[in-house]
């Protein structure tokens, strides 16, 4: 039987460019049991379930704020600048971001290359 404590998921949170997939069990900018922590964006979260803590969340991901796609937050598939934004949208409107990470796409570029 379940844990009354164990939050049930709400649904499967998957990633649209690397297919992570994991039941999430919070959508939005508060995760529950947590006071006073705001997120920056509507997140798709869990309960970490590496510990006993239940205040302790792990953030799966977020919409990418351009293509509207689920990304997760993995510094292959997004990036958050402001913003959630999916790889895919940064390198098709590169020269709109800052320098600092058109120079971490391109560090990813080379080593993808192998």
């Amino acid at each position: 039987k379940m844990d009354a404590t164990e939050e049930a998921a709400i649904g499967v949170f998957t990633c649209a460019l690397c297919e992570l997939s994991c039941a999430y069990t919070f959508n939005g900018k508060k995760p529950p049991n947590t006071r006073g922590i705001g997120l920056l964006e509507d997140c798709y979260g869990m309960r970490d379930p590496f510990t006993p803590d239940k205040n302790k969340f792990l953030i799966l991901g977020s919409k990418c704020s351009l293509c509207n796609k689920t990304v997760c937050v993995g510094t292959d598939c997004s990036i958050f600048y402001t913003k959630r934004f999916c790889l895919q949208c940064v390198r098709e409107n590169l020269e709109q971001f800052p320098e600092q990470i058109q120079t971490e796409i391109a560090k990813k570029k080379s080593a993808q290359k192998s």
